[in-house]
Protein backbone atom coordinates (compact mmCIF):
# COMPACT_ATOMS: atom_id res chain seq x y z
CA UNK A 1 0.00 0.00 0.00
CA UNK A 2 2.77 2.73 1.00
CA UNK A 3 5.15 1.53 -2.52
CA UNK A 4 1.48 2.19 -4.41
CA UNK A 5 1.25 5.29 -2.75
CA UNK A 6 4.21 6.55 -3.16
CA UNK A 7 4.27 5.93 -6.97
CA UNK A 8 0.72 7.79 -7.05
CA UNK A 9 2.18 10.33 -5.43
CA UNK A 10 5.66 10.21 -7.49
CA UNK A 11 3.33 10.02 -10.62
CA UNK A 12 2.97 13.43 -11.82
CA UNK A 13 6.55 13.91 -11.70
CA UNK A 14 7.12 11.29 -14.14
CA UNK A 15 4.82 11.96 -16.05
CA UNK A 16 5.74 15.77 -16.25
CA UNK A 17 9.89 14.62 -17.42
CA UNK A 18 8.13 12.36 -19.78
CA UNK A 19 6.32 14.96 -21.57
CA UNK A 20 8.27 18.12 -21.41
CA UNK A 21 11.65 16.79 -20.68
CA UNK A 22 12.30 13.30 -22.45
CA UNK A 23 9.87 14.10 -25.32
CA UNK A 24 10.98 17.47 -26.48
CA UNK A 25 14.90 15.90 -26.45
CA UNK A 26 14.10 12.81 -28.43
CA UNK A 27 12.47 14.78 -30.85
CA UNK A 28 15.20 17.06 -31.42
CA UNK A 29 17.58 13.86 -31.78
CA UNK A 30 15.11 12.14 -34.48
CA UNK A 31 14.90 15.69 -36.43
CA UNK A 32 18.92 15.99 -36.51
CA UNK A 33 18.53 13.31 -38.89
CA UNK A 34 15.88 14.32 -40.93
CA UNK A 35 16.20 16.51 -44.12
CA UNK A 36 14.79 19.97 -44.82
CA UNK A 37 12.02 20.33 -47.25
CA UNK A 38 10.56 23.52 -48.70
CA UNK A 39 10.77 26.78 -46.76
CA UNK A 40 9.41 25.17 -43.61
CA UNK A 41 8.93 21.52 -44.50
CA UNK A 42 10.86 18.34 -42.93
CA UNK A 43 11.57 15.01 -44.74
CA UNK A 44 11.40 11.80 -43.37
CA UNK A 45 14.15 10.45 -44.68
CA UNK A 46 16.96 9.07 -42.46
CA UNK A 47 20.77 11.44 -43.23
CA UNK A 48 23.64 12.42 -41.58
CA UNK A 49 23.87 15.43 -43.39
CA UNK A 50 23.15 18.00 -40.33
CA UNK A 51 25.98 16.22 -38.61
CA UNK A 52 28.47 16.38 -41.45
CA UNK A 53 27.75 20.06 -42.27
CA UNK A 54 28.70 21.22 -38.82
CA UNK A 55 32.30 19.98 -39.81
CA UNK A 56 32.55 22.75 -42.06
CA UNK A 57 34.99 25.46 -41.24
CA UNK A 58 32.44 27.98 -41.49
CA UNK A 59 29.78 25.87 -38.10
CA UNK A 60 33.67 24.18 -36.72
CA UNK A 61 34.88 28.12 -35.99
CA UNK A 62 31.71 28.58 -34.30
CA UNK A 63 31.91 26.37 -31.91
CA UNK A 64 35.35 27.04 -31.70
CA UNK A 65 34.68 30.45 -30.61
CA UNK A 66 32.02 29.51 -28.42
CA UNK A 67 34.01 26.95 -26.12
CA UNK A 68 36.98 29.37 -25.71
CA UNK A 69 34.34 32.54 -24.91
CA UNK A 70 33.20 29.90 -22.65
CA UNK A 71 36.41 29.09 -21.11
CA UNK A 72 37.70 33.12 -21.15
CA UNK A 73 34.68 33.69 -18.94
CA UNK A 74 34.36 30.97 -16.44
CA UNK A 75 38.19 31.73 -15.54
CA UNK A 76 37.11 35.51 -14.87
CA UNK A 77 33.71 34.28 -12.91
CA UNK A 78 36.13 32.68 -10.91
CA UNK A 79 38.76 34.80 -10.51
CA UNK A 80 36.29 37.44 -9.30
CA UNK A 81 33.93 34.83 -7.74
CA UNK A 82 35.79 32.87 -5.43
CA UNK A 83 37.27 35.74 -3.45
CA UNK A 84 33.65 37.71 -2.95
CA UNK A 85 31.72 34.30 -2.04
CA UNK A 86 34.83 33.72 0.45
CA UNK A 87 34.84 37.14 2.05
CA UNK A 88 30.83 37.37 1.63
CA UNK A 89 30.95 33.89 4.54
CA UNK A 90 33.65 35.49 6.86
CA UNK A 91 31.08 38.73 7.09
CA UNK A 92 28.87 39.36 9.82
CA UNK A 93 25.55 38.20 9.64
CA UNK A 94 24.35 41.60 9.57
CA UNK A 95 26.88 42.54 6.41
CA UNK A 96 26.43 39.27 5.00
CA UNK A 97 22.48 39.71 4.50
CA UNK A 98 23.32 43.19 2.95
CA UNK A 99 25.23 41.96 0.69
CA UNK A 100 23.10 39.48 -0.65
CA UNK A 101 20.61 42.01 -0.69
CA UNK A 102 22.41 43.91 -2.75
CA UNK A 103 23.39 40.99 -5.41
CA UNK A 104 19.75 40.08 -5.55
CA UNK A 105 18.48 43.28 -6.23
CA UNK A 106 19.82 43.62 -9.94
CA UNK A 107 17.50 40.10 -10.52
CA UNK A 108 14.26 41.77 -9.89
CA UNK A 109 14.73 43.40 -13.25
CA UNK A 110 14.65 41.49 -17.01
CA UNK A 111 18.39 40.50 -18.33
CA UNK A 112 17.37 42.47 -21.21
CA UNK A 113 17.24 46.16 -19.61
CA UNK A 114 20.53 45.26 -17.30
CA UNK A 115 22.34 44.41 -20.40
CA UNK A 116 21.22 47.54 -22.42
CA UNK A 117 22.54 49.44 -19.68
CA UNK A 118 25.90 48.59 -20.99
CA UNK A 119 25.41 49.73 -24.06
CA UNK A 120 25.50 53.13 -22.18
CA UNK A 121 28.83 52.43 -20.64
CA UNK A 122 30.30 50.60 -23.86
CA UNK A 123 28.77 53.10 -26.51
CA UNK A 124 30.95 55.74 -28.13
CA UNK A 125 31.23 58.99 -25.86
CA UNK A 126 29.28 57.20 -23.14
CA UNK A 127 29.91 56.26 -19.72
CA UNK A 128 33.46 54.67 -20.04
CA UNK A 129 34.98 56.79 -22.61
CA UNK A 130 34.10 59.78 -20.68
CA UNK A 131 35.81 58.61 -17.46
CA UNK A 132 38.45 57.32 -19.44
CA UNK A 133 39.08 61.01 -21.06
CA UNK A 134 38.88 62.53 -18.00
CA UNK A 135 41.22 60.80 -16.29
CA UNK A 136 43.38 60.92 -19.34
CA UNK A 137 43.64 57.49 -20.68
CA UNK A 138 42.07 58.63 -23.80
CA UNK A 139 42.44 61.22 -26.06
CA UNK A 140 39.72 59.93 -28.14
CA UNK A 141 36.33 58.02 -27.82
CA UNK A 142 36.88 54.21 -28.44
CA UNK A 143 34.95 51.91 -30.23
CA UNK A 144 34.11 49.52 -27.22
CA UNK A 145 30.65 48.41 -28.18
CA UNK A 146 30.17 45.26 -30.49
CA UNK A 147 33.36 44.09 -29.45
CA UNK A 148 34.52 40.87 -28.38
CA UNK A 149 35.52 42.51 -24.96
CA UNK A 150 31.89 43.87 -23.92
CA UNK A 151 30.83 40.45 -25.17
CA UNK A 152 32.72 38.89 -21.96
CA UNK A 153 32.18 41.40 -19.57
CA UNK A 154 28.53 41.12 -20.10
CA UNK A 155 28.66 37.02 -19.63
CA UNK A 156 30.74 37.91 -16.36
CA UNK A 157 27.88 40.36 -15.02
CA UNK A 158 25.27 38.02 -16.24
CA UNK A 159 27.22 34.71 -14.36
CA UNK A 160 29.20 36.36 -11.45
CA UNK A 161 26.15 35.91 -9.01
CA UNK A 162 26.37 31.83 -9.44
CA UNK A 163 29.60 31.58 -8.95
CA UNK A 164 29.61 34.02 -5.33
CA UNK A 165 26.52 32.11 -4.12
CA UNK A 166 28.62 28.68 -4.83
CA UNK A 167 31.47 29.64 -3.08
CA UNK A 168 29.21 31.26 -0.21
CA UNK A 169 27.48 28.24 0.51
CA UNK A 170 30.55 25.57 0.76
CA UNK A 171 32.55 28.72 2.47
CA UNK A 172 29.32 29.14 4.84
CA UNK A 173 29.27 25.28 6.00
CA UNK A 174 33.13 25.36 6.84
CA UNK A 175 34.79 24.59 9.70
CA UNK A 176 37.16 27.07 10.54
CA UNK A 177 38.66 25.75 13.65
CA UNK A 178 40.07 24.09 11.18
CA UNK A 179 42.35 26.88 9.22
CA UNK A 180 43.21 28.17 12.79
CA UNK A 181 44.61 24.96 13.78
CA UNK A 182 46.42 24.74 10.38
CA UNK A 183 47.97 28.27 11.15
CA UNK A 184 48.84 27.01 15.23
CA UNK A 185 50.46 24.22 13.40
CA UNK A 186 52.98 26.79 11.93
CA UNK A 187 51.28 26.69 8.12
CA UNK A 188 51.02 30.42 7.07
CA UNK A 189 47.78 32.17 5.13
CA UNK A 190 48.70 31.24 1.97
CA UNK A 191 49.37 27.41 2.87
CA UNK A 192 46.45 26.61 4.83
CA UNK A 193 44.53 28.36 2.30
CA UNK A 194 45.96 25.83 -0.38
CA UNK A 195 45.28 23.08 1.96
CA UNK A 196 42.58 23.32 4.17
CA UNK A 197 40.26 26.23 2.97
CA UNK A 198 40.51 25.45 -1.15
CA UNK A 199 39.78 21.81 -0.88
CA UNK A 200 36.63 22.45 2.06
CA UNK A 201 35.13 24.84 -1.03
CA UNK A 202 36.23 22.96 -3.70
CA UNK A 203 32.37 21.70 -4.39
CA UNK A 204 31.57 25.08 -4.23
CA UNK A 205 33.91 25.87 -6.61
CA UNK A 206 32.90 23.18 -8.79
CA UNK A 207 29.26 23.98 -8.95
CA UNK A 208 29.81 27.45 -9.81
CA UNK A 209 32.07 26.44 -12.34
CA UNK A 210 29.41 24.62 -14.44
CA UNK A 211 26.94 27.07 -13.24
CA UNK A 212 29.08 29.50 -15.52
CA UNK A 213 30.11 27.32 -18.11
CA UNK A 214 27.51 25.59 -19.24
CA UNK A 215 24.76 28.95 -19.69
CA UNK A 216 27.88 31.21 -21.29
CA UNK A 217 27.65 28.57 -24.55
CA UNK A 218 24.03 29.39 -25.24
CA UNK A 219 23.71 32.92 -24.18
CA UNK A 220 23.37 34.28 -27.40
CA UNK A 221 21.16 36.95 -26.83
CA UNK A 222 24.36 38.63 -24.99
CA UNK A 223 26.26 38.58 -27.77
CA UNK A 224 23.21 40.34 -29.74
CA UNK A 225 23.23 42.64 -27.97
CA UNK A 226 26.60 43.67 -26.69
CA UNK A 227 28.74 42.23 -29.95
CA UNK A 228 26.30 43.16 -32.76
CA UNK A 229 27.44 40.60 -35.95
CA UNK A 230 30.88 40.20 -35.05
CA UNK A 231 30.59 37.85 -32.18
CA UNK A 232 28.50 34.81 -33.39
CA UNK A 233 28.15 31.81 -30.42
CA UNK A 234 26.58 28.14 -31.36
CA UNK A 235 23.32 29.95 -29.65
CA UNK A 236 23.37 32.57 -32.00
CA UNK A 237 23.63 30.15 -35.24
CA UNK A 238 20.66 27.86 -33.92
CA UNK A 239 18.74 30.74 -33.14
CA UNK A 240 19.87 31.98 -37.15
CA UNK A 241 18.56 28.41 -38.17
CA UNK A 242 15.27 28.69 -36.78
CA UNK A 243 14.31 31.83 -37.13
CA UNK A 244 15.70 33.36 -40.07
CA UNK A 245 17.04 30.31 -42.15
CA UNK A 246 13.91 27.97 -41.36
CA UNK A 247 15.97 25.04 -41.48
CA UNK A 248 15.04 22.70 -38.44
CA UNK A 249 16.74 19.47 -38.89
CA UNK A 250 19.86 21.64 -39.22
CA UNK A 251 19.28 23.76 -35.94
CA UNK A 252 18.28 20.10 -33.99
CA UNK A 253 21.70 19.08 -34.86
CA UNK A 254 23.49 21.70 -33.61
CA UNK A 255 21.22 21.44 -30.84
CA UNK A 256 22.48 17.88 -29.98
CA UNK A 257 26.19 18.45 -30.18
CA UNK A 258 26.12 21.47 -28.03
CA UNK A 259 24.06 19.20 -25.86
CA UNK A 260 26.86 16.50 -26.01
CA UNK A 261 29.69 18.76 -25.09
CA UNK A 262 27.50 20.12 -22.05
CA UNK A 263 26.90 16.95 -20.98
CA UNK A 264 30.43 15.91 -21.33
CA UNK A 265 31.62 18.73 -19.23
CA UNK A 266 28.98 17.62 -16.42
CA UNK A 267 30.18 14.04 -16.50
CA UNK A 268 33.72 15.37 -15.96
CA UNK A 269 32.65 17.63 -13.17
CA UNK A 270 31.21 14.65 -11.23
CA UNK A 271 34.14 13.23 -11.92
CA UNK A 272 36.33 15.71 -10.25
CA UNK A 273 33.88 16.05 -7.62
CA UNK A 274 34.15 12.38 -6.72
CA UNK A 275 38.10 12.64 -6.73
CA UNK A 276 37.97 15.62 -4.55
CA UNK A 277 36.17 14.31 -1.79
CA UNK A 278 32.96 15.46 -2.18
CA UNK A 279 30.40 15.53 -4.85
CA UNK A 280 29.23 18.91 -5.12
CA UNK A 281 25.68 20.68 -4.50
CA UNK A 282 24.90 20.23 -8.07
CA UNK A 283 25.09 16.15 -7.59
CA UNK A 284 21.59 15.71 -7.33
CA UNK A 285 20.76 18.07 -10.42
CA UNK A 286 23.11 16.17 -12.52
Amino acid sequence: MKRGSAFAMALPLYLFTLVFVLGPLLYMLALSFMRREGAFGVALDFTLRNYRRIAIPEYAATFYQSLRLALLCTVLVTLFGYPFGYVMARLSPRWRGRVMLILIIPFWTSSLMRLSGWIIVFRSNGTLDRILMALGLSSAPLRLLYSYPAVVTGMVYVLLPFMIYSVFVSAEKMDWALVEAARVMGASAPRAFLTVTLPLTMPGLFSGIVLSFIPSMGLFFIADILGGNKVVLVGNLIHEQLMQGHDWPFAAALSVVLMVLTSGFIFLYRVLARFCGGSGELEGLV
